[in-house]
């Protein structure tokens, strides 16, 4: 009997232990998920811009892939303005061919135009006038058309997006 009574107390007494180990797991739990949701709510999404190459009928598609020398090839530029603050940008538009590098600092292209400054507020776009590019030398039949866009003015200028188009071009 007495031992009996020893498991049923052992029993108890393990029982108490659980439920404080259960009760200080959901206590965490819920400070975790709390703490998460804080995070959530404080933190703000980052914005976004949509940089855009549109073909000469204003869509993005069928872009131009074929062109003879002397040819002019015509597109637009759009620029959306998603991130939650005043955006100022500018654009260059180089060419470049086969041999030309592409990377997050920018082409080395031959520069063609710039466009811009501009400056959007959060939710405005912004698209160019019909723009025409035409390629007159006949080294290298595979060019490139590079779009940067440039976010900032004069001394705080920073790389923001780059795109392009390749064309094979033939006489």
């Amino acid at each position: 009997m007495v031992e009996k009574n020893k498991i049923v107390r052992d029993l108890k007494l393990s029982n108490k232990h659980f439920q404080k180990i259960v009760t200080a797991c959901l206590l965490i739990g819920i400070i975790t998920v709390f703490g998460f949701v804080i995070y959530y709510i404080m933190t703000p999404e980052e914005g976004f811009v949509i940089f855009g190459i549109l073909n000469e009928n204003q869509e993005a598609e069928n872009y131009p892939t074929n062109a003879t020398i002397g040819e002019n090839v015509s597109f637009f530029i759009n620029v959306e303005n998603h991130m939650k603050r005043d955006f100022s940008f500018f654009i260059k538009i180089l060419k470049g061919d086969n041999t030309t590098v592409l990377n997050e600092s920018g082409g080395n292209g031959e520069e063609n135009k710039t466009l811009g400054p501009f400056s959007l507020h959060d939710g405005q776009s912004w698209m160019s006038d019909k723009l025409n590019i035409s390629f007159w030398d006949t080294e290298h039949n595979r060019k490139i058309i590079i779009f940067e866009l440039w976010e900032g003015q004069e001394a705080t200028v920073k790389i923001f997006n780059i795109l392009w188009l390749r064309l094979n071009i033939t006489a």
